[in-house]
């Protein structure tokens, strides 16, 4: 017997209104905010000062926001600690290469800019994740944009202030290398104490905004029926558990192998390939359905997606250069779920489900004309 459609999607629902765009602000910071405290740094060993310069739901949320505000509050001490020690000499105390274009400025020269973009997308790695929230937001329309653009203002600063002061404070060379930039540059200092502990704060709130985001993405995928439906099921407060626990099994599990930096990479080159994807897709909707309600319209239109898909393609040659395994690893679980989709998911598509709605309609207009 066919289940009754409605019945599907009833047991398939999350908790909507449950988001302004405040705490859609907060939860698009609390994605990225560690990068801030670890991981672009290691850019400088790639591009140098240059090459690295040039290149949400209920209680949960609420509990990010503040976590994400005490990260940021650490990052603004940071700032008023570094501002003494900082020397415009130490930004540029990378020895220059005999590479092409290579100078005090870029001393790795101009393919060590395009060698440092992976890691300069730390720095915003995973705000896309915020329209995830949509379905749980109020008025996602007008909110999730205005969550979105209010956490860009916010990392632009924050991610000046650390790379800024934190290189002119410690030195590219001495930093290129560091485990804790911040709390380095600092020094022994009191500030470099509190910075220390208030970073867990950062850590904490990525934590908890990374199991929100794949858990949806889990639930969306699974709901329309391109993962197993039983991955989209809710509980009785909406939350779907099964998304929730099983990438964060296997997320543990790769945690075992020890290989941080090799995961790290692969999660950059994993998000330039969405990139990569979303931005063709802009663009070929925007060609082939352009009476399609649009909430929200890109500024520039093509022409700014054009952009950002020409940014995100280098981004995943990148990858290649930088860490040749991590790219390979993670184009090979694409390929998987490629053919698991191929073979298998197709053919099990929920029609009913809010998100093939579009693909439904489109495909019945086709077969009317």
């Amino acid at each position: 017997m066919a289940q009754d459609p409605s019945d599907y999607l009833q047991r398939r629902r999350l908790r909507t209104g449950a988001a302004g765009w405040v705490l859609l602000a907060g939860l698009g910071v609390s994605y990225v905010i560690s990068g801030d405290y670890s991981g672009w740094n290691f850019g400088l060993a790639q591009g140098g000062f240059g090459g690295l310069l040039v290149a949400g739901v209920g209680e949960a949320l609420k509990v990010m926001f503040v976590i994400t505000t005490v990260a940021v509050l650490g990052l603004l001490i940071f700032a008023v600690a570094a501002v003494p020690l900082f020397d415009a000499g130490n930004l540029v105390d990378i020895p220059p290469t005999d590479a092409a274009g290579a100078s005090s400025f870029l001393p790795f020269g101009y393919l060590g800019i395009w060698s440092a973009v992976p890691f300069a997308i730390w720095f915003f790695l995973a705000l896309e994740g915020v329209p995830l929230a949509a379905e749980e937001a109020r008025d996602p329309e007008r909110n999730v944009p205005r969550g979105i653009v209010a956490a860009m203002l916010v990392l632009l600063v924050t991610d000046a202030l650390v790379l800024v002061l934190a290189t002119g404070a410690l030195g590219a060379q001495a930093l290129s290398e560091s485990g804790n930039p911040p709390v380095e540059a600092l020094g022994g200092s009191t500030a470099g104490v509190v910075v220390n502990y208030v970073g867990l704060a950062g850590l904490v709130a990525r934590f908890f905004s990374i199991i929100y985001a794949y858990s949806r993405q889990t639930f969306a995928l699974s709901r329309a029926g391109y993962l197993p439906r039983v991955l989209s099921v809710t509980n009785g407060r909406k939350a779907p558990t099964l998304a929730l626990i099983v990438p964060g099994a296997v997320g543990f599990l790769l945690s075992l192998t020890g290989q941080g930096d090799v995961l790290l990479n692969m999660a950059v080159f994993g998000a330039a390939l969405s990139y990569v994807l979303m931005m063709v897709s802009h663009i070929v909707l925007r060609r082939t359905a352009p009476e399609m309600p649009r909430p929200y319209r890109t500024p520039g239109g093509v022409v700014t997606t054009g952009f950002a898909l020409v940014v995100a393609v280098l981004a995943v040659i990148a990858t290649f250069l930088v860490d040749p395994v991590a790219a390979g690893a993670t184009l090979g679980a694409f390929a998987l779920f490629m053919l698991y989709f191929a073979l298998y998911s197709r053919h099990h598509l929920v029609a009913a489900a809010p998100d093939e709605e579009f693909a439904a309609l489109a495909q019945a207009e086709a077969e009317l004309t």
